[in-house]
């Protein structure tokens, strides 16, 4: 399998977990159309891209055409592709099954599509941060090459161990890429820095931020809460808050969120706080109880941002953050 052209891919991020859900990878530029209607050549895939975007610089033309060919003509039945989804935060890897189709009606304007058997969906935390770098191309489709055996075993299930590989990059390779990396950084410091208990206080002092008081329970047979958190110092006033926290890096299901929920009483509420992510079968029954809200590893990340200038000495050495500025993208979007 090592033979075997690995693809990366990055999709608009309103796909949400639609393609793995529904085993697919799609890409944009709806103006094309059809590409299986275009002369099989770059010329003529170049001649359509102009075409259909006359406001793109005559640059960008062939970056653009590059990847509708390679997806379209250059993929093939077999090919390994990786997938870094960002609402899970996972590494999604899988082989090719379908050849190229034109789905006119798909969402989020990415008619050009090709099925997937996905194999593994693997922690980003579990990589190497070059290997992470590697697959933040700021390319929709790209190969990946330097870190294949790092992702070939953990597709297969193989123990493996993160290598880091010193290497140059450009500013804009950082700029773009350093976003991801921090989030990681974080996700990374509170996983391996910590046990769960102290994962628990971590937790608990960020709901104090936050203007909660909040304390950690003991360990035992409380139905998985972890920590209680109200508005008032006493702590008699309503809402209280039943806190369940799980420093794993997973996707946490429906049955446990349930649990949490089954040990709400009337007027409480639930809160279930994890580095992983949610199963979409989680996130339907979230939606029907009001008073039930699940913090996944990114939620738990932009909670960080907005309240990190609050954070005890001790927590800032944790996870030590500074504020820059770097380059973002241009107002007004793009295919």
């Amino acid at each position: 399998m090592r033979d075997t052209t690995i693809w990366g891919v990055h999709m608009a991020r309103d796909h949400d977990l639609r393609p793995i859900e529904n085993g697919y990878i799609a890409i944009g530029w709806h103006k094309v159309g059809d590409l299986s209607s275009i002369a099989p050549n770059r010329d003529a895939f170049k001649a359509k891209v102009a075409e259909a975007y006359p406001e793109k610089k005559p640059g960008a033309i062939p970056v653009n055409a590059g990847v509708i060919y390679r997806f379209a003509l250059e993929m093939k039945v077999g090919d390994i592709v990786i997938f870094p989804s960002k609402p899970n935060r996972m590494v999604n890897i899988g082989i090719i099954e379908g050849d190229y189709q034109y789905v006119p009606d798909a969402p989020v304007r990415c008619p050009n599509r090709r099925a997937v058997k996905w194999i593994a969906s693997v922690p980003r935390a579990s990589f190497s941060q070059s290997a992470l770098n590697e697959i933040g191309s700021a390319v929709t489709l790209f190969q990946v090459t330097t870190h294949a055996d790092e992702f070939l075993a953990a597709m297969e299930g193989d123990a493996f161990e993160a290598q880091d590989i010193d290497e140059e990059v450009s500013a804009e390779q950082v700029s773009l890429q350093v976003e991801e990396s921090t989030e990681d950084f974080i996700i990374k410091r509170l996983k391996a820095n910590q046990t769960p208990y102290q994962f628990e206080h971590f937790v608990a002092h960020l709901l104090k931020c936050m203007g909660y008081h909040s304390r950690v329970t003991q360990a035992s047979g409380d139905g998985g809460i972890d920590i209680i958190a109200h508005r008032d110092e006493l702590g008699f006033e309503p809402p209280i808050i039943k806190v369940q926290c799980k420093q794993i890096l997973t996707t946490i299901g429906r049955p446990e969120v349930q649990q949490l929920h089954g040990a709400i009483e009337n007027g409480e509420h639930g809160l279930f706080v994890t580095l992983g992510s949610f199963s979409p079968d989680a996130r339907t029954f979230e939606r029907t109880k009001p008073n039930l809200r699940l913090i996944d590893g990114p939620i738990l990340i932009e909670l960080i941002y907005s309240h990190y200038h609050q954070f005890e000495p001790r927590y800032q050495m944790l996870l030590p953050l500074k504020r820059t500025y770097i380059p973002g993208p241009a107002i007004g979007g793009h295919d």
